[in-house]
């Protein structure tokens, strides 16, 4: 399901997915219409613009909270124009999994569009590269200092979403030295040991400085 007040946009979202074998069950303007579409249709994932009619400030966000708290098994994926990290940190701190953040421009790059769309309709996450960028310019309090500049690049890899073979490809190191540097950042940012997926999420939401 698409919400996006341009129609050029919105056009395009939609012949981007189709081409891609999803089935668009709606596509809207507005957040109240949004909100009506996903009771009916009930999608699997809903791409949605932060900022929507009538007030252009942040009824994508809170459609999407909505969302999350109504129908928690639909994975939500929010449009922004600029980097605003605290729309992330807000739909993080509601649920850990099936969520994402995406510049708009980053649209136009089809492939890595479509598969953090799939990487979140299977329960992941996916923040933009910009904006983990800015907050690894921000954060740099504790426990955060703690990390080495490589355990760094591996955790704002972990907060895009990747696995840890993507991580690897990235930095053309081996799964085996990424696996090395994950619980190294693991046990720096003081996390017990727990299901590995959980604790990966509670990393992010460190770097994001989210309180659970």
């Amino acid at each position: 399901m698409i919400a996006e007040d341009s129609v050029l946009l919105r056009i395009g979202i939609v012949k981007v997915l189709e081409s891609e074998g999803y089935e668009v069950a709606a596509a809207v303007g507005d957040a109240e219409a949004l909100l009506a579409a996903v009771e009916e249709h009930r999608p699997q994932i809903v791409v949605a613009d932060v900022r929507m009619p009538p007030g252009f400030a942040d009824e994508g966000v809170r459609a999407a909270l909505m969302i999350r708290r109504q129908w928690p098994d639909t994975a939500v994926v929010l449009l922004s124009q600029f980097v605003e990290e605290r729309y992330a940190a807000d739909l993080l701190a509601k649920n850990t999994s099936g969520v994402g953040y995406l510049l708009k421009q980053r649209v136009a790059n089809v492939d890595e569009f479509v598969e953090a769309l799939h990487r979140v309709a299977q329960g992941g996450t996916a923040l933009d590269p910009e904006v983990v960028a800015q907050l690894l310019l921000r954060r740099d309090s504790d426990p955060l200092h703690r990390l080495t500049p490589r355990e760094r690049d591996v955790l704002a890899l972990m907060a895009e979403g990747r696995s840890n073979t993507a991580i690897a490809e990235s930095l053309v190191v081996s799964d085996s030295a990424v696996s090395k540097h994950i619980n190294s950042i693991l046990t720096k940012l003081d996390l017990p040991p727990a299901e590995e997926t959980h604790r990966r999420v509670l990393a992010v939401l460190r770097f994001l400085e989210v309180s659970q």
